[in-house]
């Protein structure tokens, strides 16, 4: 069955609609998950990561169960059909989350921009796509500016700039292999999702157990504090909602309207 948006591509309108939204909630999750992991001290963003791959599942299964959104049964040919998108997505997670814990918002955020340079590059790679000569010196622009901040970086981190820059890595060849592999007419972008998530959520658990991770967290002393809990929950959704727009035509959009400004 073939989704509704995949019929026509979307309008300039939606494609800003969407940039807007994409990056309100980038941003949201941002200083949300900073302040669980920095201000409240959560122990654990695998954790974190964890309960936003739980919603992610909740929503769309709930959703399809009610027929508001379409995707296909489980098979044994998705597995095959995915990889290694499921590597991706947790690695994506993961990777983001450890670096917001270790690094401030403003080089965080600086970062991040090093995204649509390996996004572009990967997709000329995988998806043969070319770009011209107005985008290409929009994207060194931002680089350029990006690698003059990091110079001037007093603070310092190895750890957090290496899981930055792995998560720069992780989101654009999942935003890139998820629209090699989006076919509505097979899993479409809410299958690639629920997939997603539901082949990494047990893996995930296990490492976390086995680690003593997931036990720091059981034990962290802020969960009788409502405040927390609201925002725990709050990164949970943002964090469905940023992989939802993180996926074309959401991603397409925001890409498009970032480098086309000139």
């Amino acid at each position: 069955m073939e989704e509704p948006d995949a019929a026509r591509p979307p309008s300039r309108l939606v494609r800003l609609l969407s940039a807007l939204f994409y990056g309100t909630c980038s941003f949201l999750i941002v200083l949300v998950n900073k302040a669980l992991l920095t201000t409240y001290g959560f122990p654990s963003p695998i954790v974190l990561g964890i309960g936003q791959m739980a919603t992610t599942i909740m929503i769309l299964y709930v959703s399809k169960l009610n027929k508001i959104i379409h995707f296909p049964d489980f098979d044994k040919k998705i597995p095959g059909k995915l990889f290694p998108l499921p590597l991706l997505y947790v690695g994506n997670h993961i990777s983001g989350l450890s670096s917001t814990s270790k690094l401030s918002l403003p080089m965080f955020t600086v970062l991040r921009k090093f995204t649509i340079p390996l996004t572009l590059l990967l997709e000329a790679i995988i998806l043969g796509k070319q770009y011209s000569l107005n985008i290409v010196l929009s994207v060194l622009a931002i680089m350029l500016g990006a690698f003059i901040a990091a110079g001037s970086d007093l603070a310092f981190n190895l750890e957090g700039y290496i899981f930055v820059f792995l998560n720069d890595i992780f989101t654009a060849a999942n935003g890139v292999y998820t629209k090699q592999k989006m076919d509505p007419k097979e899993l479409g972008k809410y299958g690639v999702l629920f997939y997603n998530a539901c082949f990494m959520i047990i893996p995930t658990v296990i490492i976390s157990v086995s680690t003593g991770d997931f036990q720091k967290a059981t034990e962290f002393s802020h969960w009788k504090n409502v405040l927390f809990i609201i925002q725990f929950l709050l990164s949970c959704l943002l964090g469905f909602l940023s992989s939802r727009c993180g996926t074309p035509p959401f991603r397409n959009g925001v890409l498009m309207i970032i480098c086309q400004m000139r």
